[in-house]
């Protein structure tokens, strides 16, 4: 088993958290490439635990309930009756269709499919924000802007590369804070150079319409690199994208290393737009494809695509900028998120 000591939940009055004991849930974060799944445990004023974390691959298994069956053949002890489902997709509708995997999941019936008497469920990323939220200031690597704590008050943009572009925010006020989920990955992609203006092109003539996450997400670095070859007049080797981004990230190729760069300045420009939608005044990045550019962002293009942003550089030069490098924050996202509401 795995054990993750987290963030501390502390609730009020004291009466209350006298009569509060640990609290265990299942929990699940729901991507497009894996399931992650595990128990959270609870405990008013005492880090929030996981154990027994299960990663599964998402293609494997025709439907969550048959990845959930498996988690729960591997667990020694029955399930608890509570869970927190983190879903790669919007949540407002009876029956939610997962973004880039084809699952569909009914909200309606779901807590008796998984054999659950309460059951929290939020967007992927909405999880993520809320794991930043209470993350502390040492789980925060700077990236760019002013080496300072996230501020306090006011919006933060939460920006996660993975399989797909997961977007949130936090709006944090003198005495609360809101997470409001959105799907800002899916806003237009705005070139912003020559390179751009032939990678837009060329991406249009194959998908019509093209977003943001077609660029700035883990599968951008494919459609970047595939350019960057033919602009140097060279077939772009016939790897697996895990094989690309290996390499890329070891440095070994100059070719790969270019298209990497590129695709840090795409990501960078994408989160400068979402900060100035959402009128923040910090970024966080976040989602797997952000931990493994923890070595490379701040030394990289992603910065002078951020502040490239005409007659608002300076505001955006002057907002922090982090990456977040907690482990599971879309389950620890999902537990804070279960403990809120129900509190």
């Amino acid at each position: 088993n795995l054990v993750t000591q987290w963030h501390t939940i502390c609730f009020s009055p004291l009466s209350f958290i006298k009569r509060v004991v640990l609290k265990t849930l299942s929990v699940a974060d729901v991507g497009g490439t894996h399931i992650r799944l595990a128990l959270a445990h609870l405990e008013p004023c005492r880090p929030v635990s996981l154990s027994n974390l299960m990663v599964l691959k998402t293609n494997d298994y025709p439907s969550f309930k048959a990845a959930w069956d498996v988690f729960r053949a591997s667990t020694p002890a029955p399930l608890p009756r509570d869970a927190a489902i983190a879903v790669a997709c919007p949540t407002d509708t009876q029956v939610l269709r997962l973004t880039n995997v084809d699952w569909f999941i009914n909200q309606t019936t779901l807590s008796t499919e998984l054999g659950v008497e309460r059951c929290t469920i939020l967007n992927d990323f909405a999880a993520v924000a809320h794991a930043v939220q209470h993350a502390p200031h040492d789980e925060m690597i700077q990236v760019c802007g002013p080496d300072s704590p996230l501020p306090r008050t006011g919006t933060i943009s939460v920006v996660g590369p993975g399989t797909g572009l997961g977007v949130a925010q936090v709006f944090r006020t003198a005495n609360s804070a809101h997470v409001i989920a959105t799907e800002g990955g899916h806003i237009g992609f705005a070139p912003s150079d020559e390179f751009e203006d032939e990678l837009l092109v060329r991406l249009r003539a194959r998908f019509g319409r093209v977003s943001a996450e077609r660029i700035a997400a883990g599968p951008g670095l494919v459609e970047i690199h595939r350019l960057c070859a033919v602009r140097r007049g060279l077939a772009p080797p016939g790897i697996s994208d895990q094989q690309l981004w290996t390499t890329a990230l070891d440095g070994s190729d100059d070719l790969l290393s270019e298209a990497l760069d590129r695709f840090c300045k795409l990501l960078g420009s994408v989160a400068g737009d979402l900060a100035l939608a959402q009128g923040a005044n910090a970024v966080v990045i976040a989602g797997g494809v952000g931990l493994r550019l923890a070595d490379r962002l701040a030394r990289s293009a992603f910065q002078s695509g951020l502040v490239d942003k005409g007659r608002f550089r300076s505001r955006l030069e002057a907002m922090p900028v982090r990456l977040l490098t907690t482990k599971q924050p879309g389950l620890l996202g999902a537990a804070l998120s279960f403990a809120q509401t129900n509190r």
